[in-house]
Order: structure tokens, then sequence, then C-alpha cells
């Protein structure tokens, strides 16, 4: 375990790294459908409070793992099985995830014992590879050695968290400074370990990484075809294939085609080749983009408890369920392409803005009395939105950009 070359040519996922993000389609489906049930209740704020703090726990695992094997995979024997721990661990976390969502509902104490213990057993696999690589690889032993802290210290927070008797507002007010912590490690490890004499920070490929949260944005926008799946159930199953039907069925495929088309336009290899120095917004800002890809998928499933009749909030709160999370995907993507190319164009604003104007469009059509699959029609017209300014001007704009930062460079 000596470091992999950050330019290594035609790096890609392995076999290996595509197995171990199957784990985590458990832990979004789970998440997406524990938050979809709470807010068909009605109880839409304890819905969005432990999705959010269930898609960080998710999105911070898989991080963790991620970042790691970029720089250090070596695909032996030991790596391998320690990598199966660690999706025992992300099981177990998944398995745990209904037991936070109802504590937070009953609003007395947060219960998410289970999900600390698949936490504890991700992270022992993980300080094992961590302290393999600070020993097989001195160079990188100071920057390593910062990771096994931060993971040892905040695991510990968690586990004290996890039994001490408190409240919900004081669990998640002490859960934001632990969330914090885990951030503040990595770059605290990477940034000042790596300015001691003979020492590196951790050596990961830009268009590696690049591929790894892609595809996981691809296996995050899985729910909303599940999603689909299920509203399109919800539709059929007693009248058949009508209008409604197949507006529900475009709707859903064409949001999430949408969504997946918005998300590949940002140069994230390229940018991130040419400037390392910008992945840590880039690498923490995805994750509200997969907790907006995946809030998509549990507002549609919010729609079909709507079609079936089982919800409890109306037409509104439904068009809602998806439409707030399709924006928070919209402006989390533009935030990271700013983030990326040191650019802030008025075309992307004016897309922004009409993507707000679709959306507003949407809940406002339901509010009038129209079916709410007519009102999904226009919630999957916002990524269109961007997909057609890119594909008349955007394409354009980003070639410049590329352009123009490749002559900074070179000077």
């Amino acid at each position: 375990m000596k470091g992999r070359d950050p330019h290594e040519p035609a790096r890609s996922a392995t076999p290996l790294e595509l197995l171990f993000d199957l784990a985590f389609v458990v832990g979004f489906g789970v998440a997406a459908e524990q938050a979809a049930h709470l807010v068909a209740d009605g109880h839409a704020a304890a819905g969005v409070i432990a999705f959010a703090f269930s898609m960080f726990a998710i999105c911070w695992a898989w991080i963790n793992f991620s970042w790691f094997a970029s720089a250090f995979d070596t695909d032996d024997w030991f790596y391998r099985v320690t990598t199966m721990v660690q999706m025992v661990g992300v099981v177990v976390l998944a398995l745990g995830l209904p037991d936070m969502f109802a504590s937070v509902v009953e609003g007395e104490q947060v219960n998410n014992v289970v999900m600390v213990a698949g936490y504890v057993v991700m992270r022992l696999a993980m300080l094992v590879q961590w302290l393999r690589a600070a020993r097989q690889a001195p160079e990188y032993r100071a920057t390593c050695m910062g990771y096994v802290r931060t993971l040892v210290i905040t695991q510990i927070g968690w586990i004290i968290l996890a039994v001490a008797p408190v409240s919900v507002p004081v669990f998640f007010v002490c859960g934001v400074v632990l969330g914090t912590a885990e951030m503040a490690g990595p770059y605290l490890s990477e940034r000042l370990r790596a300015d001691q004499p003979g020492q590196r920070s951790t050596p990961w490929h830009p268009h590696h990484i690049a591929e790894r949260y892609g595809l996981l944005a691809i296996i995050t926008l899985g729910e909303g075809v599940i999603g689909t799946v299920a509203s399109l159930s919800a539709v059929t199953h007693d009248s058949g294939w009508t209008l409604d039907a197949a507006l529900v069925a475009l709707a859903g495929t064409g949001l999430t085609f949408g969504l997946w088309w918005t998300y590949f336009l940002t140069p994230h290899a390229e940018m991130l080749h040419r400037h390392r120095e910008r992945s840590w917004v880039w690498g923490y800002g995805n994750i509200l983009v997969f907790a907006g890809l995946a809030g998509v998928g549990a507002g549609l499933h919010v729609a079909a408890y709507y079609l079936e009749g089982e919800a409890h909030i109306g037409a509104v709160g439904t068009v809602l369920a998806v439409a707030v999370p399709v924006l928070v995907f919209v402006l989390a993507d533009y935030i990271q392409f700013w983030v990326l190319t040191r650019s802030l164009d008025r075309l992307h604003l004016g897309l922004v803005a009409g993507t707000v104007v679709v959306l507003v469009a949407a809940v406002a059509t339901a509010a009038a009395g129209f079916h709410m699959s007519w009102s999904l029609l226009l919630v999957m017209l916002a990524p269109v939105v961007t997909v057609v300014g890119y594909e008349v001007r955007g394409h354009e704009h980003v070639a410049r950009l590329l352009q123009e930062d490749a002559g900074t460079l070179d000077r």
C-alpha cells in the first residue's frame, strides 16, 4: 500500500468499488421510504430533519471509503476483506434508520444506537486501512495518522451521544458539532500534516474520484425510478392505464433523466485535475446534491401515497415534496459548478430563475385544483430549463471557461 499515482492514465472505478456502492442502495432506499412515510403522514418537519441526518450519515460513510480507495486501493485479499466488513457496516446503518426516524417523530430522544453500531463496524475496518497505509507508505504517515485520530475521536463522540439521555434538539446541536469535526478532520490532516518535511497529502486521482461521485449520483437517481414505479402502481392498481398514469410515467422518468443530464454538464474531472485545492468544497458540497436526488425519490413515494389515498397532506403538499428536493439539487448543482470554475454568469442566474418559475408554477397548478399528475409534469420541466440552456448556449460558455482556465495555468 504505497499510494496510487494521481496521474495514472485510464484510471476508472473497480468492480469492488461498484459492489461497495450497491450497499448504499439499501441506505438511500430506506431513508427515502421512511422520509416519504413521515411526510405523507403530516410529519414533514420530523421527516426532513431525520432525512437530512440520515443522508449525511450515508454519504459520509461513502466519502470516507471512496477518497481512501482513490489514493491507496491495492485490491489484494486483505483490502477486499476490509471492504466487505465496511459493507456489513453500511447494511447495519441502514437497518438502524427506521428506529431513528420513529424516535424523531416521538420527540423525546433520538434512537441512533444501531446506526452508530454500523459506523463502529465500518470505522474499525477503515482504521485498519489507514494504519496499514501509515505503516507501508512512510511519506504519507503523518497524513494517515491525522485521519486515524479524527476517526477515533469523532466516533467516541457519536457513541457517547447515542447513549446519553439528551433531548432531540440537544442531540442535533451536538450532532452538528460532531459533523463539523468529521469534515474538518480530513482537511486539517491533509493541509497541516502534509506541510511537515518529507510528508505528503494523499494521492487521490481526480478523474477517478469524479467518476466515483458520478456513479453514486446515478445510484441515488435510482430512487427516482423506484418512486416512479411506486406512483404508477398506485395509479394503475384500481383503474388501469389512464391518461393520469401516462402522465405520471412521463413525469417521473423524465424528471430522473433530466436530473441525470444536468449533473453531468459540469466538467468535474477536468477542473479537479487542474485545481486539486477546490476538491474540498466540491467533495462536501455533493452531499447536498445526493440529498436532493434521494429527496426526489422520496417525494415521488409521497406522490404514490397521495394517489393511493393514504396521505394526510393535500395535492399542494405532495407537489412540494417533489419540487423542494428538485430545487435543492438544482441550486447545489449550480453552486458546485461555480465552485469548480470560479465563474458566475448571467446565463446561469437566468436558468436558475427559470427553474424556480417552473417549480412555482407546478405548485400553483396544484393549488388551483389541477390533477397532481399535471403538476408533476411541470416539475419534470425544471431540469429541462438547464438542459436546454446548455445545449443552446451553455456548452460554448463551458468550452470558453475551460480554454481560459488552461491559458491561465500555462502562464
